[in-house]
């Protein structure tokens, strides 16, 4: 570590006991709380804890409850019988995969009576955090001794080997489900090892139906107030030793050593809550320059290429219920960061973001003064933004439209293979290479893939990318439109999703009867193919030349803003690791004249529904229920039945599905989104107006017994009233 770094982390952590911070922002390291101090806040705040009982790294802790659900979420342990509960939309591709128009669980929902009807869901894992060591000193003797540079030092397959070298040495190397994975944080001033221990018998148990789990669609995403009930739970197996395995009907239900309680005492305005989850990115370093870029080449460029695309799915996918499942969990996807990008960029201009970098730059450039390590950083920086945004802008229309909205292509290096095969006349190759095809068309044409619906995407994308970039911007296939096809975008389309070899099974089939050069040459997909990679290839070459300092300038830049912070303490930008955010229950005012309630309730799902649009139909045991007030033990005093609520926790994307929980330890919800007017927040955190929208656990116990029937597993849980 930068000694001077390491000065400002132990400086902070000595004057925090009398500094002024925040409790709402900061994404912190568990593994840093004692040495920041962070726990005395947190009890300045009303936690009931220590700081052992969040994070132990020799004992049991919250820590150990919570989990990567799958590869971008995040779950809670709610039983000791391994029981998980996540977002609805984080097991949203779990439900799709089990859904058929004949067993239709997007719609239905679905609800295990008993262990037996539980569904294995192959692929689906889920990860606890074994151990955290600090490499820093490591990283650093390694820099020192010449083995790496201090920006190799930053790059995957450094850390990668680094990482497997350090399993090999431990006492885990060999144990069952045991992975290690080494970071960079605060932009390369720490390294911190995680060694993982992940679960691959992991069983769908219960989904509530879409109308339920996704109530207020694409419309109510990311927007207050907020009626959905977005949770999912499944369960862990394990073999007999309780380790990991894969699928066996002989696996049982882990046995696990923490588990969350769930209090269903009810919230009050002001009530302490902390979040522990795996927040994926945040960038709130970044300078005014890249706040730019990020608006104009990144941020526009979802916008643009991503709207197109779900224009045409919504259309077929309103059509067909076979559509509509084959393309929901891509749809979700998609248009969730789609709609994303809209509120960022709003919320930039809203909420004066570069207004904000720009005081913070000027305040920095006064620090940086006779200070050679800091002093002009930012002017660099700014100065390869300029150069490299044209290019990053082409590099991200062309990755959207060509490589995120279209599926279909031909695997043209497998095509290299054939070809050379067939030219050298090699046997083995062209077998090898033969069986590698018959992959490549199961890969492209599988369950959820439609080829109708993929050709409309192309020909709606082309056009709408030709119209973004200048002409001498675009892959080298599209002059062969305006030549061959005399521009016309359909036309050439239709040649490739017709004429491929890869196109229909008749196709490959014939080719792989009598495979020849001249097919490989003559083929559209192959040649379409190869121009759009080729073209990602070099913008991505060249993107990275034009950048190739900046990660280090970085390091210096965020570095020298700890120091300018002293002695408030910083935390590093998110990356897909376990962090803690605390903060309390809020109401928030967006705007003039608007003051929102920091809860919903079930009269609020009466109010929007809409039985003409399915993002609003309400179920009818559901409407049932709520016109009868029939909620069980989970109303609140007066009654009536809580859905979501705010708190001022930081939370982004990875966090789904992150346990909320209160002073004591005890689960009260699942974050699951953030608010419209907070979107800016991944750059910089607003406190006034950010705020974490979460699943009241209440709701999720109404639907579970009410809806589900599901008392079974509610018995499994410690239920605090």
């Amino acid at each position: 570590m930068n000694l001077t770094f390491k000065r400002c982390l132990i400086a902070a952590a000595a004057a925090l006991t009398i500094c002024s911070v925040r409790a709402d922002e900061g994404m912190w390291l568990l593994q840093l709380m004692k040495q920041q101090n962070s726990i005395e806040l947190m009890k300045k705040q009303g936690l009931k804890l220590e700081a052992d009982d969040l994070y132990s790294p020799n004992g049991v802790s919250l820590k150990d409850a919570v989990g990567i659900f799958g590869g971008g979420c995040t779950g809670e342990i709610i039983s000791p019988e391994g029981l998980i509960l996540t977002n609805h939309h984080c097991g949203y591709g779990a439900i799709q995969q089990h859904s058929s128009v004949e067993h239709d669980y997007l719609t239905d929902g679905f609800w295990a009576m008993n262990r037996n009807e539980e569904l294995p869901t192959p692929g689906l894992k889920f990860r606890f955090v074994h151990r955290i060591v600090d490499i820093t000193d490591l990283v650093n003797s390694k820099i020192n001794a010449g083995e790496t540079t201090e920006i190799t030092a930053l790059t995957s397959p450094f850390l990668r080997k680094l990482a497997k070298e350090e399993l090999e040495k431990s006492d885990l190397n060999g144990k069952p489900g045991i992975e290690v994975h080494a970071l960079p944080f605060y932009a390369g001033n720490k390294f911190y090892l995680f060694y993982y221990k992940v679960y691959n018998d992991v069983r769908m148990v219960a989904a509530p139906p879409s109308s339920v789990g996704k109530f207020g669609g694409e419309t109510d995403n990311w927007m207050w107030p907020r009626h959905t009930g977005d949770f999912s739970i499944f369960r862990i197996y394990a073999d007999a030793n309780g380790e990991p395995a894969e699928y066996s009907k002989d696996n049982t239900p882990l046995q696990t050593p923490k588990y969350l309680p769930i209090s269903i005492k009810g919230l009050n305005e002001g009530d302490y809550a902390m979040i522990m989850g795996f927040p994926g990115s945040t960038k709130r370093y970044l300078t005014q320059s890249e706040v730019k870029q990020r608006m104009n080449a990144i941020n526009q460029a979802m916008i643009d290429m991503r709207g197109v695309r779900l224009e045409v799915l919504r259309k077929y996918m309103d059509a067909s219920d076979k559509t509509r499942i084959q393309y929901a969990n891509k749809f979700a996807g998609s248009s969730n960061y789609w709609k994303n990008s809209i509120g960022m960029n709003k919320a930039i201009v809203d909420n004066n973001v570069l207004g904000t970098k720009a005081e913070i730059e000027k305040k920095y450039t006064e620090f940086a003064k006779s200070k050679p390590e800091y002093e002009g950083v930012v002017e660099k920086i700014d100065a390869i933004i300029e150069n490299s945004t044209p290019t990053l802008r082409q590099l991200y229309y062309t990755n959207e439209a060509l490589r995120g909205a279209i599926e279909f292509g031909s695997t043209y290096m497998i095509m290299d293979n054939i070809k050379k095969a067939l030219e050298e006349k090699n046997d083995t190759l062209l077998e090898a290479a033969k069986k590698q095809l018959e992959d490549a068309y199961n890969s492209i044409h599988n369950k959820d893939y439609d080829h109708e619906v993929d050709r409309t995407v192309a020909k709606a994308i082309l056009p709408a990318l030709a119209k973004a970039l200048n002409a001498d911007e675009l892959p080298d296939f599209y002059p062969t439109i305006q030549k061959e096809f005399k521009g016309d975008y359909n036309a050439y389309v239709d040649n490739i999703y017709d004429h491929s070899i890869l196109s229909n099974r008749e196709n490959l089939d014939k080719f792989l009867k009598k495979p020849t050069v001249k097919a490989i040459e003559k083929d559209p997909a192959t040649a379409y193919s190869r121009s759009k990679n080729l073209k990602v290839q070099e913008l991505g070459k060249k993107h990275a030349e034009l950048e190739k300092d900046l990660e280090l300038l970085h390091k210096s830049y965020i570095r020298g803003l700890g120091e300018m912070k002293m002695p408030t303490p910083s935390y590093p930008d998110a990356n897909f690791t376990l962090r803690l955010t605390y903060g309390s229950v809020k109401a928030y005012s967006p705007r003039d004249a608007v003051n929102y309630k920091f809860y919903t309730t079930t009269d609020g799902i009466l109010a929007k529904e809409d039985p003409k649009n399915r993002e609003f139909v309400v179920p009818a045991k559901l409407k049932e229920l709520i016109q009868n007030k029939d909620f069980g033990p989970y109303a609140m005093a007066d009654g009536t039945m809580p859905v979501c609520f705010l708190t001022t926790n930081d939370i982004t994307g990875g966090n789904s599905g992150s346990p909320v929980i209160n002073a004591d330890g005890h689960l009260i919800g699942t974050a699951f989104d953030g608010n419209w007017e907070s979107l800016s927040g991944d750059i910089n955190f607003d406190n006034n107006l950010q705020r974490c929208i979460s699943l009241d656990i209440r709701y999720v116990l109404f639907i579970l017994d009410k809806l589900g029937n599901c008392g079974h597993l509610i018995k499994e849980m410690n239920i605090i009233d």
